[in-house]
């Protein structure tokens, strides 16, 4: 098992940034894909970026896409999401997930796909 633990969430006025960590701890050795999701009041979880761990590619929801940037830092075993041009509608709570299988591009966006999940942190946006 994963534990992760999410920091850095806020309130920010639109046009600011924010960077988002996720701690790893426990088999990390078993992690495949690191994952941002977050999920509004009264919507459902929705995909934001995600990365392979051992290849570092990246993958973004296209409402991300140009202004957030996932990266990984392998020695402190941290998922960081660096969110620039912060819009109201990117208030939310954030996830951070691992995935402890294989996984491929395809489903790398899919929620159902990742074990392991931190309590997630508070984003807000004001306009």
């Amino acid at each position: 098992q994963v534990q992760l633990v999410e920091s850095g969430g806020g309130l920010v006025q639109a046009g600011g940034s924010l960077r988002l960590s996720c701690a790893a701890s426990g088999r990390t050795s078993s992690s495949t894909a690191m994952g941002w999701f977050r999920q509004a009041p009264g919507k459902e979880r929705e995909f934001v970026a995600a990365i392979g761990w051992s290849t570092g590619n990246s993958v973004y929801a296209d409402s991300t896409k140009g202004r957030f940037t996932i990266s990984r830092d392998n020695a402190k075993i941290t998922v960081y999401l660096q969110m620039n041009s912060l819009k109201p509608e990117d208030t939310a709570v954030y996830y951070c997930a691992a995935a402890t299988t294989p996984i491929t591009a395809s489903v790398i966006s899919r929620a159902y796909r990742y074990d392991c999940w931190g309590q997630g942190t508070q984003v807000t946006v004001s306009s």
